[in-house]
């Protein structure tokens, strides 16, 4: 039995109701996939993503995890090469809103949003139950300093085995090869990998082969978690609109990203489920 399949296994063995049904406090694992785009998106949980990532880690086979973001699926829509690195990751969750109304759409209506910002420490709590050190990589010094005092005030039982702020600009081949040793040596078994998309999913990729942690790409997790940037409050994310918020609180980085991805996306989208349901 695989580590994932063991993962999904605990889950199926989860408590229950005399009446047969999931107690409150057990997560539910749908298990369910849809192409958007030609992107995968997993109808999964944080327990369930937490749980795969977990047991991966303990079973040192490495394996990636990815936050799917619109942003994402677009880069995969204009470029088949990332979307085929995307879909061959463990789990594809739906980071971003309009996702899990997408996969409502295409008919998995218990959805929900698995936001790289919140299973970051979900998965971090996890291993700190199960003994597995963790790792991050990317940001800034500052940040990394900030966010992981916070993990340890939060989580005291946490063991943050390697963190690393990359410069800003390529590492040389002899630098890369220092840093991939460092990170094996450091005995981390997840490595949250902060870069942004597509950058940190190409990274991941790339240094897939050469690493037996799961490494999970989290996008501006770090950030967040450390307060370096503010959040969207709980009834903008619900409406879908932490776009909107984070585009007026970084309009000279983000522009791009929206306001030429976001229409492509929802015309896509738009046709795609029109084809689907005339095909019907």
């Amino acid at each position: 039995m695989s580590p994932v399949q063991t993962a999904e296994r605990r889950l199926a063995d989860r408590p229950q109701t005399a009446s047969g049904s999931v107690r409150p406090d057990a997560p539910e694992a749908e298990n369910q996939s849809r192409h958007i785009l030609g992107m995968r998106i997993d109808a999964t949980s944080y327990r369930e993503t937490a749980e795969v990532i977990a047991s991966l880690a303990d079973a040192g086979v490495g394996g990636k995890v990815c936050v799917a973001t619109v942003h994402m699926v677009m880069e995969s829509f204009d470029d088949p090469e990332f979307r085929a690195i995307v879909n061959d990751a463990v789990r594809v969750t739906p980071d971003g809103v309009p996702l899990v109304w997408a996969l409502r759409w295409l008919g998995v209506p218990n959805a929900q949003r698995v936001y790289g910002p919140t299973l970051l420490p979900h998965v971090c709590s996890l291993a700190a139950e199960r003994g597995l050190s963790v790792g991050f990589y990317g940001g800034t010094p500052e940040v990394l300093d900030e966010m992981t005092r916070r993990l340890n005030q939060q989580i005291p039982q946490l063991e943050v085995a390697f963190v690393y702020a990359p410069p800003f600009r390529p590492l040389t081949a002899d630098e890369d090869a220092k840093l991939t040793s460092q990170i094996q040596a450091s005995g981390a078994r997840i490595l949250f990998v902060g870069l942004g998309c597509p950058k940190q999913e190409r990274w991941i990729h790339q240094h897939g082969p050469s690493l037996s942690c799961v490494m999970v790409g989290v996008g501006a997790a770090f950030d967040f978690q450390a307060g370096a940037k503010p959040q969207a409050s709980a009834w903008i994310q619900r409406a879908g609109l932490e776009w909107l918020f984070r585009l007026a609180t970084e309009p000279r980085r983000l522009w791009h990203r929206y306001l030429y991805h976001n229409p492509r996306f929802l015309f896509f989208l738009g046709r795609e489920l029109y084809l689907q349901r005339k095909s019907r």
